[in-house]
């Protein structure tokens, strides 16, 4: 068995998609076998700390990580204060799938498997777009997400699609389970043992990371 490839120093990329241009950090191992994009939820975007934990244990695993900001610096300081944006669904669904199309017009990131990984608010939007890019998305991995509001979406996701929750979040146990009653398979739900919301419990957050990269490299393949 080869030695795990080396974390790769992400390097900011552009994206002109749906009309605006919206910042982003693209790591791609030498060889790498596929590639991941985060839809980052509520009021968080590609500098969360939790994300890139997360993508680091990806990018070991030869995953390339695509980390955004679904929403441009403007909707940022407006979403702050108001939180007009976080809960835009339709809004980050269409950026998400934008994005995985702008993926494919590049010779570095076209050649590769696309996974989606969302958080929060991210995770209906990934899945939304699983449902509009059936072709494109392999796997689906949401972390403490809120799958119940991609709604109708649900019912056409054809991608493997795995749900991880804390153990604490109850609120969000319960709506997972609903919405995870309408995937197909394949499909795992799979709950943290006392963590919260944010996964921030000692060992969590790198139980989530393992699981992505479990499911990401066996659906990837």
């Amino acid at each position: 068995m080869s030695a795990p490839a080396e974390t790769v120093t992400p390097r900011p990329v552009r994206l002109d998609v749906a009309g605006v241009a919206l910042n982003g950090d693209l790591a791609l191992p030498a060889d790498a076998q596929g590639l991941i994009v985060f839809a980052h939820g509520s009021g968080s975007g590609r500098h969360s700390s939790r994300n890139r934990a997360v993508a680091e244990v990806l990018q070991h695993a030869r995953l390339g990580t695509l980390l955004l900001d679904l929403l441009t610096e403007r909707e940022e300081m407006v979403d702050a204060t108001t939180a007009q944006y976080r809960f835009d669904i339709p809004l980050l669904a269409d950026r998400v799938v934008a994005t995985l199309d702008w993926t494919q017009m590049h010779p570095q990131t076209s050649p590769l498997p696309l996974g989606l990984f969302g958080a929060s608010t991210g995770a209906a939007a990934a899945l939304i777009a699983a449902a509009e890019r059936p072709r494109m998305v392999r796997a689906v991995v949401s972390r403490g997400g809120r799958p119940d509001l991609a709604e109708a979406a649900l019912d056409a996701v054809t991608a493997p699609t795995l749900f991880i929750v804390g153990g604490r979040d109850e609120v969000v146990i319960h709506l997972n389970e609903q919405a995870f009653a309408r995937l197909k398979e394949p499909k795992e739900l799979q709950i943290v043992p006392g963590a919260t919301h944010l996964f921030e419990e000692p060992g969590a957050l790198e139980q989530v990371s393992r699981l992505a990269r479990d499911w990401f490299v066996r659906h990837l393949g």
